[in-house]
């Protein structure tokens, strides 16, 4: 294809996607593919100027508007992009051109780092203080007239004092990550459609024709540029942010004034590492020139100014072939689709595998093998396939049907009524045994180093292990036959897993895999009854009567502890050494958390993140990620996530510091409050 065709072809795509995703509010590909073809057109144009022009999507913005239900609204200044980097040695590059171009030591430029809020741009026009006018940020030059819309959203100030004649505040809006959630959990209950992410949400909640509907969205709007006269009242940018805040706009409290290029990076770098603790989502950074003298120096081009720059994140989206669907057994017998995929990079990590959660799913989003999918993997999520992205000309594999038998031992699949998982029911299945033992050595459970999926593969193949108990009856000369074993590892496998025998009786339970038997309620009944021999014997009313245990958990304990099977496992784990014990009453641990919520934010000195989880779980509590309302409290520690700390303020939780944690841990209380 000749270099004038594929630009032509990069246009008409890049002009197809601009119209989905800033007109219809419903883009086709994610940021990171979009990104990627706008690259090509540059660097396509910047080899062969020739083929560049005025009229180029590469130096346009946003998409026209066109017929809508809203009245078009020009601009008193355009709306500009950015321009954008993708790496840490593009930012310094972009920080010392700057500085080159100030005149300034690189060292000295002072710049403000701030998030790159994933929303829609947004336009509020006062006049003598009070809300006149919203607009749409359209193609820059013109936008359409939401102003009835933006009047129902909570944050927006309605009037703002001390600012006579005209006041332009710009920013986004959007749908924080929580918001979208409930807002996605009602669309569910309601049986109606879900929305695809929290920047779709937002835009299409805003260009609602009925502002009643927009009122009923939690759309929230966060401020960070004034624009117009008002702005030569003001030296720097950071002290435009705080007049704003005083009229009550939410502006980006993590927002930071630095001194040079090395800084900025750094404080960019935060943003990257804090990116999911914040209240809203991003997908980059912005870095401005604070000095509002200094961008008036630097100017614009005609779509970006030269004074900032976006430093995008790694994409949390990419698209990429399913090449097929599969079904894979887990320890309980559960059945789990899942996508196989070309690779590709997601969060700076390479995925070829991502979940589809079950069959329902997967006739919801109605993938099939041969499209091109969208993936999302946010942090350390598990990868998951959002949906296809349908190509115009490209014919469809038929659904995809699950399968009527397990794909392990050819057992039937079965789906129990009013449940969405279906499950294997052969208990006897091979892949639910690597499961199960894989989950009895993992580090939950009885910590066992060196049973890997991988070796315990190997050990029920070689018809070495067929239940947990096998273990701990381990035969060295078999180990040392194996394939990658000799008699040193063979040794150290058997010595690990004599050493776990001292495990305590919570551990255990864990191990065991006990339908609805969590870290907590296994702790709860490991503390009340002492040892297996009194746990398995318990009636049901005895459990039911344990603090933190209900109906659900009790009942399944109580019908595990009768099953022939269980019995005998636990005659061989008896006989095998292990103490199935809790500990002496005065070594146990207090459950003076039990079914309370801390969340814990920040480093806390003498613990790591899973230490201070596991010492909140071991004495009955729960450590969710998020804060709520019923979050007993939040521990905050050094450097904290902004986002949880001001949730805590938002709901009235209470906040202690760091030097209280041993407290809540031995008391269930504490001495004072954060204020």
């Amino acid at each position: 294809m000749s270099n004038e065709k594929r630009a032509a072809r990069l246009r008409a795509e890049i002009a197809r996607h601009n119209r989905a995703y800033y007109v219809e509010d419903a883009p086709l590909v994610p940021d990171a593919d979009y990104d990627a073809l706008v690259a090509e057109l540059r660097a396509l144009e910047s080899a062969h100027p020739e083929l560049a022009s005025a009229s180029s999507v590469t130096e346009t913005v946003g998409a026209p508007v066109t017929a809508t239900p809203f009245a078009p609204v020009e601009h008193a200044e355009p709306m500009l992009s950015l321009d954008n980097v993708f790496t840490v040695e593009d930012l310094e590059a972009w920080g010392e051109r700057t500085a080159r171009a100030l005149e300034a030591d690189p060292g000295a430029v002072r710049f403000a780092v701030e998030p790159k809020i994933d929303g829609l741009a947004l336009s509020i026009v006062y006049l003598d203080g009070v809300l006149t006018q919203a607009a749409t940020r359209g193609d820059g030059r013109v936008g359409e007239d939401v102003t009835a819309n933006v009047r129902t959203i909570d944050n927006v100030p309605a009037t703002i004092a001390d600012a006579p004649g005209r006041v332009e505040v710009r920013g986004e809006v959007f749908l924080a990550p929580d918001d979208f959630l409930a807002m996605n959990a009602r669309q569910r209950q309601l049986g109606e459609h879900e929305f695809a992410n929290p920047r779709n949400a937002a835009a299409g909640s805003l260009r609602q024709k009925d502002p009643g509907v927009t009122a009923s969205r939690p759309l929230s709007f966060l401020a960070y540029q004034l624009v117009g006269e008002i702005e030569a009242r003001f030296a720097a940018h950071v002290d435009t942010l705080a007049r704003m805040a005083e009229w009550g706009f939410l502006v980006a409290p993590e927002t930071r004034r630095v001194e040079g290029v090395a800084a900025m990076v750094e404080r960019s770098d935060w943003f990257e590492d804090h990116r999911h603790d914040l209240r809203y989502q991003i997908d980059g950074i912005v870095i401005k020139l604070d000095d509002l003298a200094e961008r008036v120096r630097l100017g614009s081009t005609s779509r970006a100014p030269r004074w900032a720059i976006a430093r995008k994140l790694p994409p949390e989206e990419r698209s990429t072939r399913l090449t097929a669907v599969e079904v894979s057994i887990g320890r309980t017998g559960r059945a789990t689709p899942y996508a196989v995929l070309e690779p590709v990079t997601i969060a700076g990590s390479t995925v070829a595998l991502a979940t589809l959660h079950n069959e329902d799913q997967v006739a919801l989003k109605d993938v099939r093998p041969g499209d091109l999918v969208i993936v999302r993997k946010a942090g350390d999520v598990i990868p998951e396939v959002v949906g296809p992205v349908l190509e115009p000309g490209r014919r469809r594999a038929r659904p995809w049907r699950f399968p009527t038998r397990c794909p392990e031992c050819g057992a039937p699949l079965v789906r129990r009524e009013g449940e969405s998982d279906t499950y294997c029911v052969n208990p006897h299945c091979p892949a639910q045994l690597l499961q199960q033992i894989v989950h009895f050595c993992s580090r939950g459970a009885l910590d066992i180093e060196g049973f890997g999926e991988q070796r315990v593969g190997q050990l029920i193949e070689a018809g070495l292990v067929a239940d947990v108990a096998d273990l701990f009856d381990l035969d060295p000369a078999a180990i040392a036959s194996l394939e990658g074993f000799g008699e040193l590892s063979a040794r150290q496998l058997l010595d690990a897993a004599r050493a776990s025998r001292e495990a305590p009786l919570s551990r255990v339970l864990v191990g065991l895999g006990i339908r609805h038997v969590g870290p907590v309620a296994a702790r709860l009944l490991a503390q009340r009854f002492g040892d297996v021999d009194a746990l398995a014997a318990a009636p049901l009313e005895a459990l039911e009567s344990v603090e933190g245990v209900g109906p659900v958990i009790a009942g399944s304990v109580h019908l595990y502890f009768r099953e022939p099977e269980t019995l005998e496992r636990l005659a061989r784990l008896k006989a095998a050494g292990l103490t199935l014990r809790e500990g002496p009453a005065e070594t146990r641990v207090a459950a003076t958390l039990a079914g309370r919520a801390v969340v814990v934010t920040g480093t806390l000195e003498g613990y790591g993140r899973e230490a201070a989880e596991s010492a909140i779980v071991a004495r009955g509590g729960t450590s969710p990620g998020s804060v709520s309302k019923k979050t007993y409290c939040v521990v905050v520690g050094a450097a904290p996530g902004a986002s949880k700390v001001r949730r805590a303020e938002e709901l009235g939780v209470p906040r202690i510091d760091a030097t209280q944690f041993e407290t809540l841990l031995e008391t269930g209380a504490w001495t004072a409050t954060l204020a």
